[in-house]
């Protein structure tokens, strides 16, 4: 099942593989998605209820856009006790590892009378995109808003769509207890959206859209991308594990299916200093896929886009990895800690045998929300700094500004501002130049 890559020489051919798995949004996609959205904001609720009768087959009107409290306890009439202490902790542990990036505001009192700072503030209403139907990932809310509520966001509401009975996954609804959220709408797609990113006369406007869904809804945010905020543009799911000998074949084959079980387009690449371990984990890799019921994504994934790499060196496995930039990334080698500082570019870091990554869409704390296809170059996954906004001030006396008068001047008149210079000369007029 596992193919052995050739390294030496194609690395860019690999990267381009690797990152290139985001199905092409379509002409016909964007263009469905676009007139969505422009029927969304030219009619609002008429439109959200007609595209949610025609896209989820639920009859949704003003009367029952909203879950109700009756149907908010019913659901969760059905959940056992015992769930509800896994969220509770996932939620604890969510929170201690992002309360630290708390961002903070400050200030600079200089000598000379000026002022300058910056005042962090919360994202006043945010909403939370949740996948409906068979597609429930209570884990996903809890990943989303916790964030939102540690960094103060006021105001978080939730969207979801439905099938034909109206009715919300009772583990979301749970979830969305835990974290306190009360506002969820049944609505979904790509007109659910638009109509939280333009607002109608049912649903608020919010600052921020964030939460996963499929690609009408990922169009949906590219498109209103700039009247509203959103996460991020994520494609297919990825791990890439670097190994030495010393690693255990079982456990690497278990990570690899973990991840390629997300979707046929997933990507699971081992990389590898040992020829007999890409053998080892192959042979672990067909014993255990006997037993999973997604066998059939599995496969097609690993066998598309999966692979092992076998590299000279470890760092040399490292240098692979950073130019992947993969999504998740495992460090099973004999001093994983050790090689830490050699990683630059990914999306999240699981260090040893016992931090499956696994463990880190859940419960180890860190955000599984990430960015993927190479995009770790650039972007960090998902964290309170996400919801926080900074605006700076500053403050200068009379006499320091004439100090910058010339300066100032000078530089907005050799771009051709001469407004810009006028602003800063009109405060000085009548008075004798300083020399």
């Amino acid at each position: 099942m596992l193919k052995q890559i050739d390294y030496q020489g194609k690395l860019e051919e690999i990267a381009e593989k690797f990152q290139g798995r985001k199905t092409e949004v379509s002409k016909e996609v964007n263009k469905t998605v676009q007139q969505i959205v422009e029927d969304i904001q030219k009619s609002g609720d008429t439109a959200l209820f007609n595209y949610a009768k025609k896209f989820d087959g639920y009859d949704v009107n003003t009367s029952n856009l909203l879950v109700t409290r009756m149907e908010r306890e019913t659901g969760l009439e059905q959940i056992e006790e015992d769930y509800f202490k896994i969220l509770r902790r996932t939620k604890s542990q969510i929170e201690e590892f992002h309360k630290h990036q708390l961002g903070n505001s400050w200030n600079i009192f200089k000598e000379n009378g000026v002022i300058m700072g910056q005042i962090a503030r919360p994202l006043e209403r945010v909403a939370l995109y949740v996948p409906g139907g068979t597609a429930a990932y209570p884990s996903t809310v809890i990943m989303n808003a916790v964030p939102a509520l540690l960094a103060g966001v006021k105001e978080i509401i939730m969207i979801t769509p439905v099938k034909a009975d109206g009715k919300v996954n009772p583990n979301i609804l749970a979830a969305a207890e835990v974290c306190g959220i009360e506002t969820i709408y049944k609505v979904g797609g790509a007109q659910g959206v638009a109509a939280v990113a333009y607002g109608t006369k049912s649903i608020p406007k919010v600052d921020k859209i964030v939460g996963p869904g499929n690609i009408f809804v990922a169009t949906a945010k590219k498109i209103c991308y700039g009247v509203v905020d959103i996460d991020m543009i994520a494609g297919p799911s990825e791990v890439l594990v670097i190994a030495d000998k010393t690693a255990n074949p079982k456990y690497i084959a278990a990570d690899l299916m973990a991840q390629a079980e997300h979707d046929k387009l997933a990507s699971a690449i081992l990389v590898t200093t040992s020829e007999k371990l890409v053998q080892q984990v192959d042979e672990e890799l067909n014993r255990q896929v006997q037993n999973l019921e997604r066998r059939e994504i599995i496969e097609s994934s690993i066998r598309n886009y999966g692979g092992a790499i076998v590299v000279k060196n470890i760092d040399e496995a490292f240098d692979v990895s950073n130019q992947l930039a993969p999504e998740h990334l495992e460090v099973l080698t004999s001093e994983p800690l050790v090689q830490l500082p050699k990683i630059k570019n990914a999306g999240s870091i699981f260090i040893g045998e016992y931090t499956p990554e696994p463990l880190g869409d859940y419960m180890s704390g860190s955000n599984h929300v990430l960015p993927t296809g190479g995009t770790a170059k650039f972007y960090s996954g998902l964290g309170v700094y996400n919801f926080i906004k900074y605006s700076t001030y500053s403050y200068y006396p009379k006499e320091v500004l004439a100090d910058f008068k010339e300066d100032v001047e000078t530089f907005a008149k050799s771009e051709g501002l001469t407004a810009h210079a006028n602003s800063i000369s009109v405060r000085f007029e009548g008075e004798e130049k300083e020399r």
